[in-house]
């Protein structure tokens, strides 16, 4: 029995760091389940060294790394999305293109690592905590029942995972 596969795509208006780590920590955590893309409004057409470190660090896929514009995934020749997380306030308060398949949506906000000012330790610790909150809402959403949950529910869900702060420490 195949299961099927669904396609998310984190939004953010750099696509330099959080959308980036929340593409490779859904590829990561939700193999089999789930294809993670992820994309920004103004990307910077750079990933943030640091962003690229940490997930290294994790062992996290970073092949497919790149900052790229929303609009690759509006278009006939895109993957069908499922779902579309804006991580980024910004962003969230835009007007996304018309993605199609209408997926649903949800806003799972997090501080903007990049950011940060400071000492090298200071910023990558900054990185740290986006990383462990978008870790620990990516593994609340793939424990969710997709196939037996109906639509209503699951926006509800998600939402309330967009609302979570992460894992205590």
């Amino acid at each position: 029995m195949s299961t099927r596969t669904y396609n998310a795509l984190f939004l953010c208006t750099g696509n330099s760091a959080r959308s980036i780590m929340a593409e490779a920590l859904l590829n990561t955590w939700g193999r089999g389940t789930f294809r993670a893309y992820s994309a920004g409004s103004h990307p910077t057409g750079t990933v943030n060294p640091l962003a690229l470190k940490l997930l290294d660090r994790m062992n996290m896929p970073l092949a497919d790394a790149r900052s790229k514009d929303w609009s690759e995934f509006a278009g006939e020749d895109a993957p069908q999305l499922d779902f579309v997380f804006t991580v980024c306030d910004a962003a969230a308060g835009e007007s996304c293109p018309i993605f199609p398949g209408q997926p649903v949506s949800a806003h799972w906000g997090v501080p903007d690592p990049a950011a940060v000012e400071g000492d090298a330790a200071t910023r990558m610790l900054a990185f740290s905590e986006a990383f462990r909150q978008l870790e620990y809402r990516i593994k609340l959403f793939t424990a969710l029942p997709l196939q037996s949950i109906d639509e209503g529910s699951l926006k509800r869900a998600l939402d309330e995972i967009g609302k979570t702060a992460g894992a205590p420490l």
